[in-house]
């Protein structure tokens, strides 16, 4: 799982861990967050409000031409991640990152289909947006000052929250003291992984390339808890019932769809999609999506954080 590897549309892709369940009820897992998520400081002005981005427009500058100059987007996306991005029962690359794709690839080229997927791991997101391997990066990523150091983002998309995921009957209570002397997993490169640096609570970091990597070794019982987003996490858990979030988020993360810095007319073209993409109330695309990917492990989700913009 380590190695990204270039996928298309009709590539077979790897398989998950474990088969997907039906549909599981209750209440929203989405919860008032502790605290905020507090990213390390930038030199951008932008740090201050980090998912604000560029006004949407639909003109053609230097990066969308490149594109459609290639036939297709090249978009960095997840393969293991349930509901989000991953093989469905049917063989397909599916889930509610890859409908943004393919809503994006759309606008751009006037119809669907010119995508090429790469699947890479957590850590190698903004490395594959800096060299030029990937256009996009829809993969559940989170703004904030230090990655717009270094790649630009989008307007958010979905609002998430940090939570421990743990055994059913594990002594672990939540982001707390019950951590300590404990091994805890979370993605190179991801913000469970920097906020685990700044307070690990006397727990054992383990760190590992992708995000299903940490449920893989959870189920083996080579870790004791995972940190990752609630969002992903509530797939997991759909996933392996032996498992449950515990505790409340204690961040607040807006995911964005991110590109490289030099890109602003794809930035803009993003944004103008995304805000067709929110539009219609109950019945936008956006919440169309949600209904058909996320509702069923992540209920209770009213719609789309607002978009906020700088220019």
């Amino acid at each position: 799982m380590a190695l990204a590897c270039a996928l298309t549309a009709a590539a077979v892709l790897l398989p998950l861990a474990q088969a997907a369940p039906g549909a599981s009820g209750g209440s929203s897992l989405v919860r008032e967050p502790a605290r905020m998520a507090v990213a390390p400081l930038a030199p951008a002005d932008t740090c201050e409000n980090p998912e604000a981005s560029l006004r949407p427009n639909g003109l053609d500058g230097s990066a969308i031409q490149r594109i459609r100059a290639a036939g297709h987007l090249v978009a960095g996306v997840d393969q293991n991640s349930f509901k989000w991005g991953y093989r469905n029962p049917a063989g397909e690359l599916d889930g509610f990152d890859i409908a943004l794709v393919k809503a994006i690839a759309k606008d751009i080229f006037g119809e669907d289909g010119k995508v090429i997927y790469r699947a890479i791991p957590t850590s190698q997101r903004i490395p594959a947006l800096k060299d030029g391997t990937v256009d996009i990066v829809v993969r559940t990523m989170t703004v904030n000052c230090k990655r717009l150091e270094d790649v630009a983002f989008s307007t958010a998309y979905f609002e998430a929250g940090q939570q421990v995921l743990a055994p059913k009957g594990s002594a672990i209570t939540g982001y707390d003291a019950s951590l300590k002397g404990r091994r805890i997993c979370t993605a190179a490169g991801s913000t469970a992984e920097a906020e685990l640096a700044v307070q690990s609570f006397g727990s054992v970091p383990v760190s590992v390339p992708n995000q299903l990597d940490c449920l893989v070794r959870l189920q083996l019982g080579e870790v004791d808890g995972i940190i990752t987003d609630n969002a992903l996490a509530a797939g997991q858990a759909a996933q392996d019932p032996s498992v449950r979030l515990v505790g409340s988020p204690f961040t607040r993360e807006f995911y964005g769809v991110a590109m490289n810095k030099d890109a602003g007319d794809l930035v803009r073209r993003v944004n103008k999609v995304l805000e067709d993409y929110r539009a219609g109330g109950g019945e936008s695309p956006w919440m169309s999506a949600y209904r058909a990917h996320l509702e069923p492990v992540l209920p209770g989700v009213a719609g789309p954080p607002a978009p906020k913009y700088r220019d």
